[in-house]
This record gives C-alpha cells, structure tokens and sequence, in this order.
C-alpha cells in the first residue's frame, strides 16, 4: 500500500482527468434518468473527443451504461456496488435502521435517518409505512439541508459561523413554493429549532408533506439525524407535537447506544 505523507497530500495537484471523470459520474447521477450524451457535452463544455474516450472507458468498467444507440448514458451497475460498500462499513447503521423501526411503530409514520453531508443531508435508511407520501425518501438521495427538516436539525448544531461557512451567504436551492431559501430568514427558523430540540418543514421539499426531525448527538456537532414524515392533512399542532417527543426521544436513546458501542 502506498501511503502519502502529509506533505504529499498537502501539495498533491489535481489531474484533470480523473476531476472530469468525477463531475461526469455527478453530473448523470444527478439528471434521476437516461441523459443524452449531447446534453452531457452542453453541461460539461468538455472536448467532445474527450467526453466521448472518458465514457467509453467508464462504460467498459460498468461505471456507466449506454442506450443501445449510444445516444444516451446512465449510471452503471458499478457505481451501485460502490456505494452499497458505504452502508456496509457505518457501524452507526445497523442501530440507526433498528431505532427507524421503533420511530415507525410509535408514531406511525416514515421514519428517516440521514447525516449532513456540506450543504445538504444524505439520506441513509429509511422504514416507510404503507402509506407513504413522500417521493424523496430512497437511500442515496441528496437534498439540500434549507429544505429539510433532517438538515435544519443538523444546521442547528452550528454556530451562525459554522452554518455560514456551510451555506453561504446568497440564496439556497428552492424545491418548492414553500422552501426557505433566504439565510437570514434560516437563521431564525434554526434559532426556534434550537430551542425546541427539534426542527419541521412544511412542505418545503415535498408538497403535502411535513416533517419533524431531531438530530442524534453521539457526534459534537451532530452530524445525524432522524426524521418523520407526516401527511400534511394530518401535520396539526397536536400530532407534531406527539411525533417530535417520539423523535426526540429516539434520537437521545439511538445516541446512547452508539456511544456505548464506542461509534464515533
């Protein structure tokens, strides 16, 4: 195994190759369906020579597939085993998805369990009941932390500097009418969050759907969180209050357990 030293790492320049490699692999993972090659080329602006050798290599190794007329590209079955190999080594996730069970069975809803990931959270298990209203929920889904509740749980750990490092200062992705894409205006949705060591989202991400979510602090700051997902029609001042106790709740007892099994 070659091991770099720190000076290495620290002045280690980055090829070009394999950054365009990279941004291709994001950029069709995150079109959510086949994309034309063309529009790949428009959205990189690289040679198309280029773009054309680094997706044959890539199709080759399984990264990426072709339609059969070679018009359209997707992601392949390797990139999937990859990913899968990052569920498989967190020793958070096999109590996190046994805490989602419980969440699900008390409150009777979605339960959710994601880890912020820069600007957005990163959805990790997820346990749905039968009647299910949100779209976004699968493992691997990336949202932008504004739009959820699991994300402003976590952006609530921070201190103003943190989350403006994190954020930004300019506008944050809208995913509906309903999102708060304003800093200043997130600032003080995460002050009322703080406070009641919980955080919602009305239909900020989904419409029809609310969201409760309290972050797990086995981590300073937390880097997790679990989340509900409840029917707008049902969402009253009452029921989120049930369901925010049952969040809490789990979220301080899922804490408890990882620190005893010594996960940092």
């Amino acid at each position: 195994m070659v091991t770099l030293t720190p000076e290495e790492t620290t002045t280690a320049k980055p090829v070009k190759s394999a950054e365009r490699t990279l941004q291709l692999l994001e950029t069709i993972a995150s079109a959510g369906e086949p994309m034309p090659v063309t529009e790949l080329h428009s959205r990189t602006g690289f040679p198309r020579s280029s773009l054309h050798q680094l997706l044959h290599t890539m199709a080759a190794a399984q990264w990426v597939q072709f339609s059969s007329d070679k018009s359209l590209v997707a992601i392949g079955t390797r990139a999937l085993v990859v990913g899968t190999s990052y569920l498989d080594r967190d020793a958070a996730l096999p109590l996190a998805a046994a805490m989602l069970e419980r969440v699900r069975s008390e409150s009777g809803y979605t339960a959710h369990y994601a880890r912020r990931d820069r600007d957005n959270v990163l959805y990790l298990a997820t346990r749905e009941t039968s009647e299910s209203h949100r779209a976004a929920s699968r493992v691997g889904r990336l949202l932008p932390a504004n739009a959820t509740a699991l994300g402003k749980a976590l952006l609530a750990e921070l201190s103003d500097a943190e989350r403006e490092a994190v954020m930004g200062r300019e506008a944050m992705p809208l995913l509906t009418a309903h999102t708060i894409t304003d800093p200043i205006k997130l600032g003080l949705d995460l002050e009322t969050a703080r406070s009641a060591g919980f955080a919602i989202e009305r239909e900020e991400n989904t419409l029809g759907v609310s969201c409760v979510a309290a972050a797990v602090p086995y981590r300073i700051p937390a880097t997790d969180a679990i989340s509900c997902s409840i029917p707008l029609d049902r969402a009253d001042p009452t029921e989120m209050a049930r369901v925010a106790a049952i969040v809490r709740r789990c979220a301080s007892d899922l804490a408890e357990q990882l620190r005893t099994a010594g996960v940092r």
